[in-house]
C-alpha cells in the first residue's frame, strides 16, 4: 500500500510540474518564477487557459490529500 501512494505520488507531482510549465509558456521567464510583466492587468481564463488552471488544482488537491494519507498510514 505505501509503495502504491509513493508512486501515485510521484506521477503526481511530475503531472503538476508539466502542468505548471504549460501554463507558463504564454509568459515571460519572469513570470515563470513569480515576476509579473502585466502591470496589474488581469484576464479572465478562457479555454485552454481555464482548463490547464482548473487541473492544476485538480492536481494540487490530489497531491496534499495523498501527502497526508501518507502520513496518516505510517
Amino acid at each position: 500500500m505505501r509503495d502504491a501512494l509513493q508512486f501515485i505520488q510521484i506521477l503526481t507531482s511530475i503531472s503538476l510540474i508539466v502542468v505548471i510549465i504549460l501554463q507558463a509558456q504564454g509568459q515571460s521567464l519572469g513570470g515563470l518564477f513569480g515576476g509579473s510583466d502585466s502591470m496589474g492587468i488581469t484576464k479572465t481564463r478562457r479555454g485552454l487557459e481555464r482548463t490547464l488552471f482548473q487541473i492544476t488544482v485538480g492536481l494540487a488537491v490530489a497531491f496534499l490529500g495523498n501527502a497526508i494519507l501518507q502520513l496518516l498510514i505510517q
